[in-house]
C-alpha cells in the first residue's frame, strides 16, 4: 500500500505554558509598549535583551520587530547610505537583499557552492567592490568562517551576519552572529523561537549599539533598554541618528523568554529529526545529500538536498509526486518566485548578471521544513516517500 504522510509542514509547537501565563500578565496590565514601565521595573523586553546577550555572549542585544528590521538597522548603524554597494549571498531569501534595498544600497551577489554556503573564491574576487558583506547563513549552512573573516579583514569589509536560520548554531565553537561586527536574528513563526514576528541585533560595538537603539525608536528613553552603552556614546550620536521605529513589545518578549531557556534542547530535537531524514535519503540515485562539516554546530530546522543537472520538468514531477503523498518540498530553482522561494535574478530592484556555476546549483536546490511537531517516525516516513519518488523519476530519465 502506498504511504501518504498526514502531517502539516506549517504546524508549529504551542507556545510554552510559562510564556502564555507571562503574556496574560502583560495583557492584564495593558502596558504592552516596551517603555511603558512603572518605577524601576525592567520590563519583559529589557529582560529578554539581557538574557539574549548572555546566551550569545554579546555585550549588547536589541530586541526589534523583525529579522528584516534588524538587518536594515544594522546597515544604517554602520553608516551605509543610498548608493553604497553591499555584498551578499546569491542563495538567500528576499528579506536579505530587501534590507539592503530598504536603505537605498545596491546588492552585489556572491555565488553559492554545492555545500549551499557562500562561495569564498567568488567573495575574494569581488572583495574590492564593496565595504560591507551581509552574510546570510542561508537555511542554516555555515561556511568556513575563519577563511571568510580573513578575506573580509584583509579587504576592510565589515561583516553583518544574517542568522535567521542559525540561532543556536556555531562554527568551531563560536556562536553564529558573533563573527562579524553585528549579528541579526529572527523570531518569526518558522524560526527557532516563535513570536509571530520579531528579531534581535547583537554587537560588541558601543557606537553601533547606541545608534541601533535610537534607530529602533527609543526616543530619549534609551537608558531603559536591557543592555545599554555608556551615556557619552549616546550623546555623540543622538542628534544625528534618526528614529526608524521598530521596537519589540512586552507581549512578544514575554512569550520568547521561556523559549530562549529551552532553545538548546529544541535545537537537539531538530537535529535528531534532520539526521533521520538525512540517513533515509543518503544513497538515493540522482540525489545529492549536503554533507555538514565537522566544524559546524548545526540546527537542522530544515533540510536541503540537490537534484543537480535535472531538467525543470523532472524536478517539477518530483515535487508533484511528493505533494500527492503529503510531502511539501520547495524548489529554489524555479523560473518564477513561489511562496517564499525566489532566485537572485527574481529581485529586479537589484541588478545582477548570470553566474553559471551558481545558477546550476540553484536550479537543483530542494528544501523542506522540519517542524518539531513531526516525530522521528514521521521523518522516517517522509524520507521513504522522497526516496521512492526521486528514484522513480530518476529511473524514467535514464
Amino acid at each position: 500500500m502506498t504511504e501518504v504522510f498526514k502531517g502539516k509542514f506549517t504546524q508549529q509547537e504551542p507556545i510554552p505554558d510559562e510564556g502564555i501565563e507571562a503574556a496574560l500578565e502583560v495583557l492584564r496590565s495593558g502596558r504592552l509598549h516596551r517603555y511603558n514601565l512603572v518605577g524601576d521595573e525592567p520590563g519583559e523586553v529589557a529582560l529578554l535583551e539581557q538574557e539574549f546577550a548572555a546566551y550569545t555572549g554579546a555585550r549588547y542585544a536589541l530586541a526589534v520587530a523583525s529579522g528584516g528590521y534588524a538587518m536594515g538597522t544594522a546597515l544604517r548603524a554602520i553608516g551605509v547610505v543610498p548608493g553604497d554597494r553591499v555584498l551578499t549571498n546569491a542563495f538567500t531569501l528576499a528579506p536579505v537583499p530587501g534590507a539592503i534595498a530598504s536603505v537605498g544600497a545596491v546588492p552585489v551577489f556572491v555565488g553559492v557552492t554545492e555545500d549551499l554556503t557562500i562561495d569564498l573564491d567568488d567573495l575574494a574576487a569581488k572583495a574590492d567592490q564593496a565595504d560591507v558583506l551581509m552574510l546570510s547563513h542561508m537555511r542554516g549552512h555555515i561556511c568556513d568562517m575563519e577563511r571568510l573573516m580573513a578575506v573580509c579583514d584583509a579587504a576592510g569589509i565589515t561583516v553583518i551576519e544574517d542568522c535567521a536560520h542559525t540561532m543556536g548554531a556555531a562554527w568551531n565553537g563560536r556562536a553564529s552572529g558573533r563573527w562579524g561586527k553585528i549579528g541579526c536574528y529572527s523570531t518569526q513563526t518558522y524560526k527557532h523561537m516563535n513570536s509571530g514576528e520579531g528579531g534581535f541585533l547583537v554587537t560588541d560595538d558601543d557606537e553601533v549599539a547606541a545608534r541601533a537603539i535610537i534607530l529602533s525608536g527609543s526616543y530619549m528613553l534609551y537608558n531603559r533598554n536591557g543592555t545599554v552603552p555608556p551615556a557619552e556614546v549616546f550623546e555623540r550620536v543622538k542628534y544625528e541618528t534618526p528614529n526608524v521605529s521598530g521596537r519589540m513589545d512586552h507581549l512578544r518578549a514575554a512569550i520568547l523568554r521561556p523559549q530562549l531557556r529551552a532553545l538548546d534542547a529544541q535545537c537537539a530535537k531538530w537535529n535528531a529529526r534532520y539526521r533521520v531524514v538525512e540517513d533515509g535519503l543518503r544513497g538515493t540515485p540522482g540525489l545529492r545529500v549536503v554533507e555538514r562539516p565537522t566544524e559546524e554546530t548545526m540546527v537542522g530546522s530544515s533540510i536541503q538536498f540537490l537534484l543537480l543537472d535535472w531538467t525543470d520538468m523532472a524536478v517539477a514531477e518530483v515535487l508533484k509526486r511528493c505533494l500527492d503523498r503529503g510531502v511539501e518540498l520547495k524548489w529554489f530553482g524555479g523560473a518564477e518566485p513561489s511562496g517564499f522561494t525566489s532566485r537572485y535574478d527574481s529581485w529586479r530592484y537589484a541588478p545582477s548578471t548570470p553566474m553559471p556555476a551558481s545558477d546550476r546549483i540553484l536550479r537543483g536546490i530542494i528544501d523542506m521544513r522540519l517542524p518539531l511537531t513531526f516525530s522521528l517516525e514521521d521523518c522516517a516516513q517522509i524520507a521513504r516517500i522522497i526516496r521512492a519518488e526521486v528514484g522513480t523519476v530518476f529511473q524514467a530519465q535514464t
